[in-house]
């Protein structure tokens, strides 16, 4: 362990100094990634080459691996992407925010222990069809787009602009609607539930679970089973298990400390 500035990870129970293997420090530099121990918590950390790293693609992937290598052995609190410990003695930095944050660190590990978190996005594979089920639907819409139709655009360039409105609506009410329905039978498994903005129109669920590990093939089977009763309809993405970032983020004032 050099005493450079430390490139941090994640938060573990560990009472030694040990090392990762089989996996790349942020930054693509040689060395290896380590566990900085203080009583029974520790830091997972990287020797830094820089105060600052960009966020890029290979970088955020690096981080990640990182944290899923050593979730692989130990229940792990995600440090937000670019903690960078950089003082005059970095070392001493870690283990003080350790000792600060001690009681915080403990319960949220205790919370982690023995349940994963895991991803689903549902996205709805034909989004005409379900603008087209929109305009069926909602009579105001229909009448709407019936009353402009064939009339120059731009004489009606605000109607169009309330139209889209009205669209964007029906479809948010859509989402919500057949969301509900998709994560009811996952919310009964899960001990939390985490739901994320949709990105895109097409995006009918993205939402993160935190789920026992014993209740796992449980979980499974229920995502297994949605995409046989919606497959016409929906496509599912699912993934994990993966470190709780939904649930965790460990972000560090080394001011405050």
């Amino acid at each position: 362990m050099s005493q450079g500035g430390k490139y941090l990870y994640c938060i573990i129970r560990c009472e030694e100094e040990r090392a990762f293997g089989g996996v790349t420090p942020i930054g693509g530099d040689s060395g290896s990634v380590y566990a900085i121990p203080h009583q029974s918590l520790a830091v997972v950390a990287s020797d830094a080459g820089t105060d600052e790293y960009d966020i890029t693609r290979a970088n955020m992937l690096a981080h990640q691996r990182a944290q899923e290598r050593v979730m692989q052995e130990l229940p792990v609190l995600p440090v937000r992407f670019g903690t960078v410990a950089k003082g005059a003695s970095p070392v001493d930095d870690v283990r003080r925010l350790l000792e600060r944050r001690r009681q915080e660190f403990e319960g949220l590990l205790s919370e982690m222990e023995g349940k994963a978190e895991l991803g689903l996005k549902a996205l709805w594979k034909d989004e005409g069809a379900v603008f087209e089920e929109i305009v069926a639907q909602e009579e105001s819409i229909r009448r709407f787009r019936d009353s402009i139709r064939g009339k120059p655009p731009e004489a009606t360039h605000f109607e169009r602009i309330r139209l889209g409105e009205m669209v964007k609506e029906a479809l948010e009410r859509k989402r919500k609607a057949e969301a509900a329905v998709l994560l009811a039978p996952l919310r009964r498994i899960a001990c939390r539930t985490v739901e994320n903005p949709a990105m895109g129109d097409r995006m009918v669920v993205n939402a993160a679970f935190m789920v026992e590990k014993q209740r796992e093939e449980e979980f499974d089977q229920a995502v297994e089973l949605l995409d046989k009763e919606h497959s016409q309809r929906v496509t599912f993405k699912y993934v994990g298990p993966v470190p709780p970032y939904n649930f965790v983020n460990i972000v560090v004032n080394w001011l405050d400390l």
